[in-house]
């Protein structure tokens, strides 16, 4: 099962054999090994992996880490925004419905969450400003660029 699960996991970052096994510092036949379920990645292999946005928790249980779905997403949202800027609301209406981040989006939510409240503000407005630059390119109404 962990071999199945690793394979998904590699196959969802677009990583071959030979460059998984090299981010987990071990040889292409060592991957084969643990994809066939011969062998097992260690726990230091397994957190290397982790840092390019392997999600371990799911290769090792089957359960997904990092899930965010509208329900995540709505018990967030009010701190997101009554406390930050007044310009932090989200420009997107469609609903999140449940994806998994990616190793960018992983950096950036580890960035904000280690960040103090002036920094999260900061960088909710930063957001909020570009994606509403963003949208009005979009839709033809771009302002004084």
């Amino acid at each position: 099962m962990i071999g199945e699960r690793l394979k998904e996991e590699r196959k969802r970052l677009g990583l071959t054999q030979p460059g998984l096994a090299d981010v987990a510092g071990a040889a292409k036949r060592t991957v084969i090994d643990w994809e066939k379920g011969v062998s097992s990645p260690t726990a230091a292999q397994l957190e290397a992996l982790s840092r390019v946005g392997m999600d371990v928790l799911f290769v090792v249980t089957g359960l997904r880490a990092n899930k965010v779905t509208d329900q995540s997403y709505a018990a967030l949202t009010p701190h997101m925004t009554e406390k930050g800027n007044p310009v932090t609301h989200s420009v997107a209406a469609e609903p999140l419905g449940e994806y998994h981040l990616n190793r960018r989006e992983k950096a950036l939510l580890e960035n904000y969450r280690g960040s103090d409240e002036e920094g999260r503000r900061a960088m909710e407005s930063t957001a909020s400003a570009l994606a509403h630059r963003d949208s009005a390119k979009k839709k033809g109404r771009q302002g004084g660029e």
